[in-house]
């Protein structure tokens, strides 16, 4: 017979792969902070007024008075470094075209820049990378522009360390006017004669959709390997960057899903592989509706040599009219309109290129 230690040490390593399969299960998440109750009370409180309100609004909708704007979120936690920039973007521009709106990280002591960017500033709460706060703070921002202005129909999504590669009337053309600027989709006959009348029957969101990727199974299963089930099945689980422009049809999407975002807020368990701001809206929009998206993005990121999940940083030697029109070049679209990831000191070699190359469109 065998001894009762050699027993116990038996089984022991027996339960060795055992416990690593099991370990997701009952072992606590490293550094995940959970969502305040109070704070999902309040979320959820301003989601439901904004799809409320004007839930049925479109730009078909809008009185002859009325243009449709571009409403600009930033997210950040820290200072907007390109302030300057971004006012010399919009101080051309009539009012009437566009509406700010600011989600700084409460902890982070942000200074408020003068001009378009006073006032412009929301009711924020604490934001953590890697983490579904991201995707809180985000909605936030779309409920508040969705809430404050009918005529806010496209929805930008944008960072601290993001910057404009073209001047506003480039922009505003591409999105709302233009019949070839999405390379994704043919322009017909139709869309000609609507453009002539400055109208588009139905906008599509610039959100980028990927099916393939390396690690999706790896973020897929970072909360657990069946944690999703069964509202995410894997075959339908998407990655994208978080900078994108929502119409306001998907804008209110986002704002009206409660089940997919119950899947999306749980703890991970693997954090190297977690980053819910980049599944849940390309996820969700794919779901939802996968024809009213371009599947691409206009922000263009350089993801060679990225460091810990963040993107190539560019640097003040680097910046140049070769770089802008560089990054400007997209094989889905007639331009880029936005670019990061810029440190915060390429702020006056930009400046330096506004006006002759960034807004000379």
């Amino acid at each position: 017979m065998f001894s009762t230690p050699f027993v116990l040490s038996f089984a022991l390593l027996l339960s060795i792969p055992l416990l690593f399969l099991l370990a997701p299960h009952f072992l606590p998440p490293n550094n995940q902070i959970p969502i305040p109750a109070a704070d999902e009370i309040d979320d959820q409180a301003l989601f439901s007024r904004a799809v409320r309100s004007k839930s049925a609004f479109t730009h078909l909708s809008l009185g002859s008075k009325t243009k449709p704007k571009i409403a600009f979120l930033f997210l950040t936690n820290s200072d907007l470094h390109f302030a300057p920039l971004w006012q010399r973007f919009f101080s051309k521009t009539a009012p009437n075209l566009y509406n700010i709106y600011v989600h700084a990280d409460p902890s982070v002591n942000v200074t408020i820049p003068p001009g378009v960017f006073r006032d412009r500033f929301i009711a924020s709460k604490r934001t953590y990378r890697a983490s579904p706060t991201l995707i809180s703070a985000t909605r936030r921002l779309l409920a508040t522009a969705a809430l404050d202005d009918p005529a806010n129909i496209f929805f930008a999504v944008l960072s601290q360390y993001c910057v404009p590669l073209h001047s506003f009337p480039y922009v505003y053309h591409s999105l709302f006017a233009s019949a070839t600027f999405d390379k994704s989709r043919p322009a017909t006959e139709s869309d000609a004669e609507l453009t002539r009348m400055g109208l588009k029957v139905r906008y599509k969101s610039f959100i980028e959709i990927l099916s393939k990727s390396t690690s999706l199974w790896k973020r897929y299963a970072a909360r657990g390997r069946y944690a999703m089930m069964p509202e995410v099945p894997f075959d339908q689980f998407r990655v994208g960057s978080q900078f994108f422009l929502l119409t306001r049809r998907h804008a209110l999407v986002v704002l009206k899903d409660q089940q997919l975002w119950q899947k999306f807020k749980l703890p991970c368990y693997r954090e190297d592989e977690c980053y819910p701001e980049e599944h849940y809206f390309p996820t969700l929009l794919s779901m939802a509706d996968p024809d009213g998206c371009t599947h691409y993005t206009l922000t263009r990121v350089n993801w060679t040599g990225t460091v810990n999940g963040h993107p190539y940083t560019y640097r003040p030697g680097e910046v140049s009219a070769q770089l802008i029109y560089q990054l400007r070049q997209s094989n889905f679209s007639e331009s880029y309109l936005f670019a990061r990831k810029f440190s915060p000191d390429c702020l006056k070699p930009l400046l330096g290129l506004s006006e002759k190359v960034i807004f000379r469109d």
